[in-house]
């Protein structure tokens, strides 16, 4: 009987127009399929994800690769020619816990940005902080623009805390691909993250955030460093653990910076840096690996769809792979191939799931935060796309397809940093990590865990970072305030 209607529907959904077929909710494949005929459409779902899987031989020749581009950064005759750059950051001092006094953090790195006022008194801390958002029109206007409005909101900020009187250093976190030739002196190497603002790449944007701030003239501000989010993190985190030499991010983006022994670090600039410091913090900018076809190895079809409608073509390949920016994407086009060949939902979709970008990066966490068996999450992310009454059958290989592209992700993100491991060569290494994908993951903490322990011997322990790019802007602050 079950068959007979499920016959029924499917004749008179072909009367349908295929417009009223676009929008009727997308309904259940037929109840009567065999054991034999589920385990045959998973191993079908299977094969389309197979590129996806990477083995460890695959990681062992990323790290391989990795460490060969890592060593051109460095190099001062190989740097400019360089996809991994890692930049010289210029901060060769940790927090000791014994920093005091207020501080500005300045928090640019996505559609919105914060400002924090931080108040240290040795190893206790109090935060205060405000997000603003940056509107589309201003990501992709001018750079004046831009640098106007995050003045405005930083005078409002002080302000409102009536410290508009006092002289307060500021940590500036920007977390995009930055030269810098010194603690306050960075270029805007390229925009990524959907910023295109006219005017700012090549320039010094502590420059250009000081010109907007003195135009005003209405608050005392002191630019004493501009950082990487991976900085920051690092920083935030050594203030707590003082074995904390490696910082990452996997969030909107994907990068990494580690402490380098000086000597390494070919591409610094004489005099803006203390020879007799033994270490300085290098920011890879490993999201650009794999441009020049370094990783075309381990790129799928999906990955070149992602890279063929993105607004930067052909670079930050690795970021691509890995960071929340592109995760859903991912996972949408590999449902929608499923679909496509008839193994999801009985082979019809609805619109949203047929639009780029509809299928959130967060619902790849919350469908693989459903308890074995149960699919709760997964209903509901299906029901918000247009797809009601799905089968438990089309829930657990929708649940495959986001763990294949997550556990990718994070295999990818275990070998960038157990190639910084094996580079550096420590007995115990903390690993600070902070973004939305690493905190928010039901699964991600342990898939690297166990892929970096797979891939390298040394000791190493990975730590949640309490809020890298804000106070971390700020302890880089307070040190090199005191260092003045």
């Amino acid at each position: 009987m079950k068959n007979k209607n499920g016959s029924l529907f499917s004749k008179i959904c072909k009367c349908y127009s295929r417009k009223s077929m676009d929008e009727a909710a997308v309904q259940p494949a037929e109840e009567g399929q065999t054991a034999a005929t589920t385990t045959a459409l998973s191993d079908q779902i299977k094969d389309i994800c197979k590129d996806l899987v990477l083995s460890d031989d695959q990681l062992r020749k990323v790290m391989e690769r990795l460490d060969i581009e890592l060593k051109k950064g460095l190099g001062k005759a190989t740097h400019n020619d360089s996809v991994v750059k890692c930049f010289t950051t210029y901060v060769q001092d940790l927090p000791n816990g014994t920093e005091k006094g207020n501080f500005l953090a300045l928090d640019l790195g996505g559609t919105n940005f914060r400002v924090l006022l931080i108040t240290l008194d040795c190893m206790n801390f109090d935060m205060k902080s405000k997000i603003y958002a940056i509107p589309q029109s201003l990501m992709l206007g001018t750079g004046t623009q831009l640098f106007d409005h995050i003045a405005q909101c930083l005078a409002l900020f002080v302000k409102d805390l009536n410290l508009q009187d006092e002289l307060l250093p500021l940590g500036f976190t920007f977390s995009f691909p930055l030269t810098q030739e010194g603690l306050t002196k960075g270029y805007l190497a390229r925009w990524t993250k959907g910023f295109n603002c006219s005017g700012v790449v090549g320039e010094d944007v502590v420059a250009l955030l000081e010109a907007a701030i003195n135009r005003r003239n209405d608050v005392k501000i002191d630019v004493c460093a501009i950082l990487n989010d991976t900085t920051g993190t690092l920083m935030s985190c050594a203030w707590k653990n003082r074995n904390c030499r490696i910082g990452m991010i996997v969030g909107t983006g994907a990068n990494a910076c580690y402490v380098e022994n000086v000597k390494n670090v070919e591409c610094a600039i004489p005099g803006n840096y203390s020879e007799n410091k033994p270490h300085m913090l290098i920011n890879t900018e490993w999201g650009a690996f794999g441009e020049g076809g370094v990783l075309d190895f381990v790129v799928t079809e999906f990955d070149q769809a992602i890279d063929d409608h993105s607004i930067n073509k052909k670079k930050q390949l690795f970021e691509k792979m890995i960071s929340g920016m592109y995760m859903g994407e991912l996972t949408r086009l590999v449902i929608e191939k499923c679909v496509d060949a008839g193994l999801l939902f009985g082979g019809r979709s609805a619109p949203d799931l047929k639009k780029r970008g509809k299928f959130f990066t967060k619902y790849v966490s919350e469908i693989e935060n459903d308890p074995k068996g149960k699919y709760t999450n997964c209903r509901e992310v299906l029901a918000e796309l247009g797809i009601r009454n799905v089968s438990d059958q089309d829930c657990e290989n929708i649940r495959y397809v986001c763990s294949v592209v997550s556990r990718r992700a994070a295999h990818l993100a275990s070998a960038g940093i157990a190639t910084l491991l094996n580079k550096m060569g420590e007995d115990q290494v903390t690993v600070g990590i902070d973004g939305s994908v690493y905190r928010f993951h039901p699964h991600f903490h342990d898939l690297m865990t166990e892929k970096i322990s797979q891939l390298q011997s040394h000791k190493f322990d990975l730590m949640l970072s309490e809020d890298g790019s804000g106070r971390g802007a700020a302890l880089v602050a307070a040190v090199a305030a005191s260092n003045r």
